[in-house]
């Protein structure tokens, strides 16, 4: 069916409020804008739907989540009835229309009698995880755009084990998407007669209590924070987002006396509107934490994404300004606080492991091994380090401590699988407590690993590729590179380069072989003689190919030289997608 065809079907469909309708005439002399609202659907991936809210079989709308939840019942139904009696659980964060959503598939879940466990309002994405463990549930849905800007939504999918959705699920329901009509084929009932029905309940404070109970076990040292909590202040920004009760609660569990949470981001906000992006990678997010931050003379500066999944920090350097330390160095430095805080209170499993996504920083297994852990690479996404972690501990080849990704993504403990700004935060924050017990700065403590394990700098390029072009030139590129690998990056020989789509790495002198533990994504990495890592991967939620420096080094000088002597090779991959 033709885009023009799938327009004229939703403009004349009475499914279609007549607000709706009329959203639609106004691009009726706009043929771009309809082939860009209709020319396919979303994909579906191991990340689910993610994409601008408005109407189109391409946008986040009412009809889209309810058609995606029609396929996700219908790949729960084949598991069988006891599996689909198992339920699912439904969360929703601060954006505009998501409560909205997550009662529209709710009704869907409920009208193909699956029960479901909806949160009464919204929680941060860890809780959903949690949930799904918690009560036994077959999967959990999660309506989230994460970090991206305020006209975009989400649908983030889970399976039993509380990890988003494993590719085969995936790929299974984006198989139904296919198949089913977007308004025949789908069943819902209202909302009132699904929990009239029991098949609709709520979950609130009492799964609020038991989320955090696990949270707060992970304390490892709360006395050191006892010694300096008369002088220790913090500031702490949800970004208007879903973090603005429970962090700070268990912040206070923690100790923390002088905790100043940024007033005008403690307001709920689907529009954002003191930032110009909930992204707490973004330094310029922080404005008004670090204008408070001045003011109460601070050490530490914390702030979760809208659906606090992720967390970033900020700390004051020698000169009195506030600097961001990446996630490659903040998960660093808390995989090495860990290992010693577990060592100091007896809890270091004597089969600790740690988890890295493939393009985080080298530095984490040189930490990890240097102090009798095993490390072990995994694709990028939180899901496949649940597999891993689920695999290592059913086998008893491992107790996994920490796992983590370059994108301040962190994951802790055994009572979720999905990354986690609650329980990060807490530990974030009694780390820099620890040192400053004993003098130190988290700057000072960074230096010190840097001079204990050397230097490693890392660089991530985002190269956008917008609009229905971006999609092919995306796959172009990434064709061109596995067509013809390059011997050598900008002047550097590439000694090894991995293909992770087919796991195999090759010699680039002798042509030879090998198979690798990791298969099956689309990942390319090249391995040069300077020590460097460059990782080329498509983004699997946005329309950018995106392109990691991992660099190693005698200094930071050296790393920051390398970084830049990489990034014009980097910056010359779109010229590939042009016609030869």
């Amino acid at each position: 069916m033709s885009y023009e065809t799938h327009y004229s079907r939703w403009l004349n469909s009475s499914a279609l409020t007549q607000e709706e309708r009329n959203e639609l005439k106004q691009i009726a002399s706009d043929p771009k804008e309809i082939e860009d609202r209709f020319y396919g659907l979303l994909e579906f991936g191991t990340a689910g739907l993610r994409g601008v809210m408005g109407l189109g079989l391409r946008r986040m709308n009412v009809y889209v989540i309810r058609h995606a939840t029609q396929a996700f019942a219908q790949v729960i139904l084949a598991e069988g009835a006891d599996a689909a009696k198992k339920g699912v659980a439904i969360c929703f964060d601060c954006r505009h229309h998501s409560q909205e959503f997550a009662r529209e598939a709710a009704c869907v879940m409920a009208a193909n009698g699956i029960p479901v466990r909806l949160f009464s309002a919204m929680r941060p994405t860890p809780e959903l995880s949690f949930a799904v463990r918690e009560y036994g549930c077959i999967a959990g849905l999660n309506v989230t755009a994460s970090h991206n800007p305020p006209e975009y939504n989400g649908y983030k999918v889970y399976w039993s084990d509380g990890a988003q959705l494993p590719p085969q699920h995936a790929a299974a329901i984006a198989q139904e998407m296919n198949r089913l009509d977007v308004f025949d084929d789908v069943k819902t009932m209202s909302y009132d007669a699904a929990t009239e029905q029991g098949l609709i309940s709520l979950l609130g404070q009492e799964t609020d209590d038991q989320f955090l109970s696990h949270v707060l076990d992970q304390i490892n040292d709360k006395a050191s924070v006892a010694k300096v909590a008369d002088t220790f202040r913090m500031v702490y920004t949800p970004f208007h987002g879903t973090g603005y009760q429970q962090i700070p609660y268990v912040l206070k569990e923690l100790g923390i006396q002088h905790l100043y949470c940024v007033p005008e981001q403690m307001v709920i906000d689907g529009s954002f509107p003191t930032v110009s992006s909930p992204n707490p990678e973004t330094p310029e997010s922080f404005a008004l934490a670090v204008e408070l931050a001045k003011k109460v003379d601070a050490q530490l500066i914390l702030g979760s994404d809208p659906d606090a999944d992720r967390v970033a920090i900020q700390v004051k350097n020698g000169q009195g300004d506030y600097v961001q330390i990446t996630g490659n160095q903040t998960g660093v430095l808390l995989l090495d606080y860990l290992i010693g805080a577990k060592k100091r209170a007896g809890t270091l499993p004597s089969d600790a492991v740690a988890l890295k996504s493939l393009v985080t920083t080298n530095m984490a297994r040189k930490v990890a091994v240097a102090n009798g852990l095993r490390c072990y690479d995994t694709f990028t996404g939180f899901k496949f380090m649940a597999e891993k972690k689920n695999q290592l501990e059913a086998a008893g080849e491992g107790h996994v401590i920490f796992s983590y990704e370059e994108s301040i993504g962190y994951m802790i403990g055994d009572y979720l699988r999905d990354k986690d700004a609650i329980t990060a935060s807490l530990l974030l924050t009694e780390m820099t407590a620890w040192y400053a017990s004993q003098g130190m700065t988290l700057l000072d403590a960074l230096q010190r690993l840097y001079e204990t394990y050397g230097y490693y700098g890392e660089k991530t390029l985002n190269l956008v590729m917008p609009g229905l072009e971006g999609m092919t030139n995306m796959k172009t590129i990434m064709a061109k590179l596995r067509q013809a690998p390059p011997k050598q990056l900008a002047g550097t020989a590439v000694e090894f380069h991995r293909d992770y789509q087919s796991g195999t790495e090759t010699n680039t002198a002798t042509g030879e072989t090998s198979a690798m533990e990791l298969v099956g994504s689309n990942v390319l990495s090249y391995l040069l003689t300077d020590g460097t890592t460059i990782v080329v991967r498509p983004s699997g939620t946005e329309p950018k190919i995106k392109v990691y420096i991992l660099a190693t080094g005698p200094d930071w000088a050296s790393c920051q030289s390398k970084m830049d002597q990489y990034q014009i090779w980097a910056n010359s991959l779109p010229a590939l997608a042009q016609k030869d």
